[in-house]
């Protein structure tokens, strides 16, 4: 069975901030759910989403899937719970950075480890925004916010490099405005069998805007890279150019959690 991208939206009243980032997002998601299931690699009654609490968390409301809105930092085990409860189904799970990476940080830990079968999308955009814009674990040193009004004096979490070193068999990162590249990661990273993580940096318009300042902060990865190389997977994700890279980082066949239970 196909979905149409427009059959993918609910009646839910969108509350996200009018240019938020997560618009993208939420579009780059629908253009791969629909692509999957035209080229039936994935069933729509199989596909199976999750959320943590945030802004990011009200996306589970608007698209027309099987949903389940979990607590703060506990999107991931209750979707490993469903992947081990049902292995046929396709899980994704989205988070937020002060979500996944704060409170949350040891199930993202383990979940990787195990190489559980599911694609962990994170929205990071540096920030708590949904209480208005306090500090996360991957806000830049020195940024000042309601909870660091002097200046984060904090280092940011190097998140690729951590999962990566965790055991993640795909790792890759995107931009919320690059919509047609998100969607063909977050597309590849359906299919990967066993855990993905593609973490997707988003300004956030209302508490944190960096449009100005990301506009030449990225480049992509080029066709000659080797994903399947972990030596050159953890130089990039390490890499201090002053841009970061984007694309599919690491790509690789581990044995499966769930296949093995």
């Amino acid at each position: 069975m196909t979905v149409l991208f427009m059959e993918l939206n609910t009646s839910a009243i969108n509350t996200w901030c009018p240019g938020c980032s997560n618009f993208g997002i939420l579009t780059a998601f629908k253009s791969a759910v629909s692509d999957l299931t035209a080229a039936r690699e994935v069933a729509p009654e199989n596909i199976a989403i999750f959320s943590g609490i945030g802004c990011h968390g009200k996306i589970t409301e608007y698209l027309n899937l099987n949903s389940f809105t979990s607590l703060h930092g506990r999107a991931i085990p209750t979707a490993v719970g469903a992947k081990l409860a049902n292995p046929k189904l396709k899980i994704i799970a989205f988070v937020g950075d002060g979500d996944v990476y704060a409170e949350g940080l040891d199930h993202l830990i383990h979940a990787a480890k195990k190489n559980s079968d599911i694609t962990v999308v994170v929205h990071n955009n540096q920030v708590f925004a949904l209480t208005t814009g306090q500090f996360t674990p991957t806000s830049p040193r020195g940024l000042k916010s309601k909870s660091s009004p002097e200046g984060s004096i904090e280092e940011p979490l190097n998140s690729l490099s951590l999962m990566l070193a965790a055991g993640a068999s795909l790792v890759a990162r995107s931009y919320a405005y690059e919509v047609k590249k998100t969607a063909d990661i977050i597309k590849t990273a359906i299919k990967h069998k066993g855990f993905s993580l593609v973490e997707i940096i988003q300004p956030c318009v209302t508490f944190y805007d960096t449009r100005a300042a990301m506009k030449d902060k990225f480049y992509w990865l080029d066709d000659n890279y080797q994903t399947n190389n972990f030596t050159s997977a953890l130089n990039k994700a390490n890499e201090d150019s002053g841009k970061l890279p984007l694309g599919i980082f690491y790509q690789a066949e581990k044995p499966v959690f769930e296949d093995a239970v």
